[in-house]
């Protein structure tokens, strides 16, 4: 992982809304859950993904994927791990520090979560060693 999420402490404060990881152009783009592709197009000049999925509560979860270019049009059922676009090259946005990466977003509404809760996946937290739980 090249950055991790950062909660703004305000909607319109600066944070790091999503994760990177280090991808090369051209890499697969896969389907973090099951859903619906709501959209495929430039946002800011740079390609997105965005798949809804309607079964994970009110509102649902969205997740969002860049830069990524589309390979399924919008309005087509994924299944978890289906390949929904490739990453883009560089944008010269320079999101990674100029490295080649996936942002992968993750929301409910308007609020931004981290990727990784999607899949039960929380704070680390270190023990001290011989810890019983």
């Amino acid at each position: 992982m090249l950055a991790r999420f950062e909660a703004p402490p305000k909607p319109w404060a600066a944070g790091h809304r999503g994760v990177d990881l280090a991808a090369a152009p051209g890499s697969a783009v896969r389907a973090a859950a099951p859903g619906v592709v709501s959209y495929s197009g430039p946002v800011a000049g740079r390609p997105v993904v965005t798949v809804i999925h309607p079964a994970s509560g009110t509102p649902p979860l969205r997740t969002t994927y860049l830069p990524v270019t589309g390979a399924v049009p919008v309005g087509t059922t994924v299944a978890a791990g289906q390949v929904i676009g490739h990453v883009a090259g560089s944008t010269g946005t320079g999101h990674c520090g100029g490295n080649d990466c996936l942002h992968w977003g993750l929301l409910r509404g308007d609020r931004y979560l981290d990727p990784p809760a999607l899949f039960g996946a929380g704070a680390s937290r270190l023990l001290p060693l011989g810890h019983a739980g």
